[in-house]
């Protein structure tokens, strides 16, 4: 994955209910995931953007 050189400078906050949080942390045990920000970071710009695109008009629209 390309590096990214822009400083990360906007801070949010997710609240998970129990049974989301012991799914991450299987997760992250079960893949041996070292930082959780970035998993959820991309994880989420990729639910985005593939959304984006496919939302995107089409010729045959």
């Amino acid at each position: 994955m390309a590096t990214n050189k822009q400083p990360r400078a906007h801070r949010i906050s997710i609240l998970l209910n129990d049974r989301e949080q012991r799914a991450l942390d299987r997760f992250c045990d079960r893949y041996m995931v070292a930082n959780r920000s970035r998993l959820i970071r991309e994880t989420l710009m990729r639910a985005i953007l593939k959304k984006i695109e496919n939302d995107q008009p089409t010729l045959f629209d």
